[in-house]
């Protein structure tokens, strides 16, 4: 019997690197988060935390060849909760550490019932240059139904304070699909959140996650044909008002795409601190692709930052296993990728996937042109079926993911 062949990546060329700072506290954790967030129950630990944010960076980046940071990520929970001196000095740390491209961009998640202008400005002079805000919804029941702490007037509040702080950048949240939610309601959340000029929206449907408080006692939900509906409506609307559809769940004005979500969609490199933060990594000298994730209970990340306890795991990702996970993300892109982005990002040859390519032209879910790949609107309308047909033998399907992991 013969073995089948094993194709072993080969890595020639450098893999852009992003850095993934998380921040797990909020003030109360909305019944639909499956996001590593605990309520805060005192005063936040914002020195210890920003130090052992610091000494894990350290270690993270002890062992890689120096490469440039091209975008930071501050996510959670509500990094807003901390203060701009701590997020300052956080900043000041990773520089301190590591290059970070002078034109980097720097994202900080805020809530809308944290926020007010002088903060922002705060923010804005301790380094960030571009603000996530997580609306969700401009209507108070739907906000109530969620689980937010903020209402309508808050949302409306915290953009304006983004205009005011001078960020010419910053992107808004909503959820469609929503408890009770019409069409028209999903359309008018869409359209108060075009009113407010942001350059980037991330727009996507409420899922029903497992290990959530919606998972234990499921709301009312649109069925199908509703969810469908909506969202054809609000991707035309989006675009009559200048917003390009670029990923499965992301719209932006010209020249405002997400850089360090597009690292992560076209399968760049991105480290990960932070209490259950996830990285992934290339190793040229190993030619392979690792991935780590932290230990994701705060006190317990607290306590161990400083050695290898740290570490919630680690591991080495089998190659089949990253030409998946390279379809995976970049399949999500409106525009697709040339065939030279996975040859690159996942140094194993596409010819590897000719079946599965082949498979997804026939069912017109993909077309390649002029060495280009890109899922059809049929491809996009049925994402998860796309992307099944990459699945590695024996991998099950219940393992595909839809949600990016920030925004």
């Amino acid at each position: 019997m013969v073995a089948p062949i094993v194709m072993m990546p080969h890595f020639a060329h450098a893999i852009p690197l992003s850095l993934y700072v998380h921040i797990p506290w909020c003030v109360r954790k909305c019944p639909y988060c499956d996001f590593n967030s605990h309520e805060q129950k005192s005063d936040l630990p914002q020195q210890q935390y920003i130090a052992a944010l610091l000494t894990d960076l350290e270690q993270d980046i002890a062992s890689l060849q120096p490469t440039t940071v091209g975008s930071v990520f501050i996510g959670g929970g509500t990094p807003s909760l901390f203060d701009a001196e701590s997020i300052e000095r956080l900043l000041d740390g990773v520089r301190a550490r590591m290059d970070v491209a002078q034109d980097a961009e720097i994202t900080l998640e805020a809530n809308p019932g944290t926020v007010e202008r002088v903060r922002f400005e705060e923010f804005r002079a301790a380094g960030v240059n571009r603000l996530s805000i997580g609306v969700q919804s401009f209507d108070d029941h739907a906000l109530a139904d969620l689980g937010r702490i903020h209402d309508g007037r808050d949302a409306r509040r915290a953009a304006e304070a983004a205009h005011a702080a001078g960020f010419d950048n910053f992107n808004l949240d909503l959820m469609f699909g929503l408890p009770r939610q019409s069409s028209d309601a999903a359309m008018r959340d869409l359209r108060n959140a075009m009113a407010l000029e942001p350059t980037h929206l991330s727009w996507y449907q409420l899922t029903i996650e497992p290990n959530t408080l919606f998972h234990a006692r499921p709301p009312t939900l649109p069925d199908d044909d509703r969810v469908a509906d909506l969202q054809e409506r609000g991707i035309a609307l989006l675009a009559e008002h200048g917003f390009a559809r670029y990923e499965v769940s992301a719209f932006a004005r010209t020249d405002k795409r997400c850089q360090h979500n597009l690292n992560y969609w076209q399968f760049g490199d991105y480290l990960g601190v932070g209490a259950g933060a996830h990285g992934k990594y290339t190793d040229h000298n190993r030619d392979n692709v690792r991935r780590t994730w932290k230990v994701k209970n705060p006190r317990d990340y607290l306590a161990h930052a400083h050695g290898a306890q740290r570490l919630g795991g680690r591991q080495t990702v089998p190659p089949e296993q990253v030409a998946f996970e390279f379809m995976l993300n970049a399949l999500r892109l409106s525009d697709g990728f040339p065939d030279s982005l996975f040859i690159e990002r996942t140094g194993l040859p596409l010819s590897m996937l000719t079946d599965a390519l082949e498979d997804a032209q026939r069912r017109e879910l993909l077309q390649i042109d002029q060495r280009m790949l890109q899922p059809t609107a049929l491809g996009q309308a049925f994402l998860n079926d796309l992307i099944e047909l990459f699945l590695p033998p024996g991998r099950p399907s219940a393992a595909l993911g839809s949600r990016a992991p920030s925004h």
